[in-house]
């Protein structure tokens, strides 16, 4: 656990269920598009189980009990090496709070967290346009040019989780 002043840095566990649905409401605002964020919110019991898993880390910045940003990141698990590298799906800081080291001071933590469970690197996608973001991610790495592509999958053949 880290801190700023006034704010605390943590990563979330499976009793953290209230903060969890705190942080999904505020990526909901920050990524205009609560209806994925809060539309269709998942059981206690599904957050808890997601929250206790090694290999998903949500780190959060906390102000008197509030979430003000968060992130969440994956393990993916390597087979040319024994190593893994953590991959940053989801971050986003309050409107209110942005500007003031909170994203730094996230990817921080989840940087050592990374180290901590023998990660060679942690990766991260911005999108064209998102200078903020691009800018934050080019004073803690090195930029790639590369391009993703999302491949469908028919909801037919999926199973409830």
């Amino acid at each position: 656990m880290m801190s700023l002043p006034s704010m605390t840095i943590c990563r979330l566990g499976p009793s953290d269920v209230d903060l969890m649905r705190k942080l999904n409401r505020l990526f909901g605002r920050a990524f205009a598009d609560t209806a994925t964020f809060e539309n269709e919110p998942p059981g206690d019991g599904y957050l808890s189980d997601l929250l206790g898993r090694e290999h998903i880390a949500v780190v959060v910045a906390l102000k008197d009990g509030e979430v003000t940003g968060g992130l969440v990141a994956y393990a993916l698990d390597k087979f040319e090496k024994a190593r893994r590298e953590y991959y940053i799906y989801d971050l986003a800081v309050d409107e209110g709070y942005r500007r003031q080291g909170i994203a730094t001071a996230l990817i921080r933590h989840l940087r050592d967290l990374a180290a901590e469970r023998g990660a060679w690197v942690v990766y991260v996608q911005a999108d064209y346009g998102d200078e903020p973001a691009i800018a934050l991610y080019e004073k803690l790495g090195v930029r790639e040019e590369v391009l993703h592509f999302d491949i469908a999958v028919d909801p037919n053949r999926s199973r409830p989780l």
